[in-house]
């Protein structure tokens, strides 16, 4: 029988330090679809694979999500463009927040309240799209606001300070 050791076990589900704007924004686009798909045809089923993809994002990243492989193992690399490197733990929060609405939604649905469940799907919608479209992420504003009153310490993203994450390093030759 095999073992995983505790290193390798926190290996398996650490979220990445640095995560690539690109990613984040095609992920969060799969969300608007898949959400979209839910309201506009009706397919609740959708809601657990949107809901397990969050959980698996906030523990691992991409890496036992289907949409997050997807995306970083053949999107991103296909639309070959420049990676805009951005701190992780603002990520994992904003995950962390779109796993509490679609939990909720999938909880509401199946105690039989739909309409509840579609509007908690629309605020996840309407946050997810201005990821996606507009490279704003209300998860990771939340969670910039809650590191400067104090609440989250700033040893938790000592990389959000860093200003030479938000520009990919020059080109040698």
């Amino acid at each position: 029988m095999t073992t995983i050791t505790a290193p390798a076990r926190r290996r398996l589900t650490a979220f990445p330090e640095t995560v690539n704007e690109v990613s984040a924004r095609l992920v969060a686009a799969g969300v608007v679809a898949m959400a979209i798909g839910i309201l506009a045809f009706g397919q609740w089923w959708i809601l657990v694979p949107l809901a397990y993809g969050f959980l698996a994002r906030v523990v691992a990243g991409p890496r036992f999500s289907p949409l997050g492989l997807l995306v970083t193992r053949a999107l991103t690399p296909s639309l070959a463009l420049e990676p805009r490197i951005v701190p992780g733990p603002p990520k994992q929060f904003a995950q962390g927040v779109g796993a509490v609405f679609s939990v909720s939604a999938l909880v509401l649905h199946l105690a039989g309240s739909s309409d509840a469940a579609s509007v908690v799907l629309g605020m996840l919608v309407f946050a997810a799209t201005l990821e996606s479209a507009f490279g704003y992420c209300i998860g990771c504003k939340v969670f910039a606001l809650l590191m400067r009153v104090g609440v989250i310490p700033e040893s938790v993203c000592e990389a959000c300070n860093d200003l030479t994450l938000r520009r990919p390093e020059p080109a040698t030759s």
